[in-house]
């Protein structure tokens, strides 16, 4: 989670003594300290760097270089049970108001072409903190305050942190397998990709995730990438870690991504299916996880699962399927590559939904027509 960038009239929040070495949305020709709580320059002639010491009064420092930056003083303790205490990084695009030097940023993921990027991290040990490279979208060309969506590559966690809301599975992006996480700080809504191990460096595609992303339902081709940037999120200690270098751009033109055709869906029929529903609920809210298995002896080329959710229930996000909502009625329907299931194959797809009143399941469940065993 990230707060706003302000101006240096929030200097009464910086320890006593600090040092502010540039102004907010100063030029860093040589290496520049910054100290004020959300100071910024740019670098490069196309980034950002910004201190953002948003969760902690303690003061934190940063040396921001020619390509990148490193925390010289950080003395924020956060809890490891809650949020970090800043988020010390380097941005193209627009983030509260302040946008880098002659960026096309908002531009609708429709419109993108490819947007290749590149990290190089210095890690230390002792300290508690996550690397992260995070992508902003958006519904409308936000410029200023909280977006929709935030997409959160971890290319590095030390202590016992983890990302926001729970794991709902794995996937395979940029020649790795990333765990991937879901869930909602309460501003905003997260996905997380988390490496298993560390990686100090890496270079790819953010159309990649930014499609997986899509594929999992939570933003569509029409929302607005809005920023992309990479640091680090200290909860405690991380003098020494530095971005070494930091590239970005976003292409426009030539091929426009798409959203694949929605599956044909069979006839009704009565291939015998089973439905297992399994849901994480809270006092306002709820996810659930629905895994459908093919019973039958005959494959399944195109699924389209039917069902009712008790009042009080709206669904707010889903993955691994396109779901709908009217009403009551929900309607769930396969994505391009988990559509089909061979005999005793089965797919999960997820959602959150928000509740109002006693929490209560499904009674019953159609797929394709014909009526699941409950799991």
């Amino acid at each position: 989670m990230k707060r706003p960038l302000r101006a240096l009239a929030a200097a009464g929040l910086l320890a006593a003594g600090a040092i502010v070495a540039v102004a907010l949305g100063g030029t860093a020709s040589a290496d520049t300290q910054i100290c004020d709580q959300y100071g910024s320059t740019t670098i490069g002639g196309k980034y950002v760097v910004q201190n953002n010491r948003w969760g902690t009064s303690a003061q934190q420092c940063i040396n921001v270089t020619s390509t990148g930056f490193s925390i010289t003083r950080q003395d924020g303790v956060g809890s490891t049970s809650g949020a970090p205490v800043s988020y010390p990084s380097i941005f193209v695009g627009c983030h509260y108001t302040n946008c880098s030097p002659g960026t096309n940023l908002p531009v609708q993921v429709k419109n993108i072409s490819s947007a290749p990027g590149s990290i190089s991290y210095n890690y230390v040990s002792g300290a508690i903190y996550d690397a992260a490279y995070d992508i902003w979208l958006d519904p409308s060309p936000k410029k200023d305050g909280v977006n929709q969506m935030e997409i959160m590559i971890w290319l590095n966690r030390q202590g016992p942190i983890q990302p926001i809301g729970s794991p709902v599975g794995n996937a395979s992006i940029a020649g790795r397998t990333w765990e991937v996480w879901r869930g909602s700080n309460g501003s905003n809504n997260v996905i997380s990709y988390v490496a298993p191990s560390a990686v100090a460096s890496m270079s790819f595609d953010a159309m990649a995730f930014i499609n997986d992303t899509k594929n999992r339902g939570a933003i569509t081709s029409d929302w607005y990438l809005t920023s992309i940037q990479a640091g680090f999120e200290p909860w405690q200690g991380g003098v020494g870690l530095a971005v070494n270098s930091f590239s970005q751009s976003v292409n426009t033109g030539g091929t426009t991504p798409t959203t694949p055709p929605p599956a044909t869906t069979p006839p009704p029929g009565n291939a015998a299916c089973s439905v297992k529903y399994t849901t994480n609920v809270w006092n306002n809210g709820f996810t659930a996880d629905v895994t459908i298995t093919n019973t039958g002896s005959s494959t399944v080329n195109g699924w389209t699962l039917n069902y009712n959710l008790p009042s009080g229930q709206t669904i707010t996000g889903s993955w691994n399927a396109t779901v709908t909502q009217s009403g009551s009625a929900v309607t769930a329907r396969n994505l391009s590559y988990n559509g089909t299931l061979a005999p005793g194959a089965s797919t999960s797809f997820g959602y959150q939904a928000t509740l109002n009143g006693a929490f209560s399941t499904p009674s019953s469940f159609t797929l394709n027509g014909a009526t699941c065993a409950r799991a």
